[in-house]
């Protein structure tokens, strides 16, 4: 429910971009951002929907026009809650999903809370398990990287070439 949208987030990103300069702390935030919202709500909500995902990056996108550096920054949360909906599967949970184009309701669970205990166990292992391969791979043991990525979310450039 944490360790699983954080985790393969982070990794999808890294794979992805394979950009140094991006802020990982930010990446994670959005990837857990939907179900911290809204598990207090009761299930998937509005932050469960593409049409949040795709209007939150449009919001950064104008907001930050001109300023590249806070762009660079920011338009990872919408790409961390867009990743969100694809580790939870939320493309099968059509009115939700597709919110509003298919109803106006939601009702739909936290789709961790709606799997077998055993699958999210799993799901919490494979993401613990990226992190700590993220953790390696940048040498966050340091406690001179660890520090500055605390600081700025950054891996090391010569780490990460």
């Amino acid at each position: 429910m944490v360790l699983w949208p954080a985790g393969m987030a982070l990794v999808a990103v890294w794979l992805v971009f394979r950009d140094p300069a991006i802020d990982h702390r930010v990446v994670m935030l959005g990837a857990v951002l939907p179900d911290l919202v809204e598990l207090p709500l009761g299930g998937a909500r509005l932050l469960h929907t593409v049409a949040f995902g795709a209007t939150l990056l449009a919001v950064v996108m104008l907001a930050t026009r001109g300023r590249r550096a806070a762009r660079r920054r920011w338009i990872f949360v919408p790409v961390g809650i867009l990743l969100h909906l694809v580790f939870d599967g939320m493309w099968a949970r059509t009115e939700t999903f597709w919110w509003p184009a298919f109803g106006s309701g939601f009702g739909d669970a936290l789709p961790a809370l709606d799997h077998a205990a055993a699958l999210l166990v799993v799901q919490e292992m494979a993401g613990a398990v990226a992190l700590v391969w993220f953790w390696h791979r940048f040498r966050l043991a340091d406690p001179a990287v660890r520090a500055a990525f605390l600081r700025t979310g950054r891996t090391p450039r010569d780490i990460a070439a």
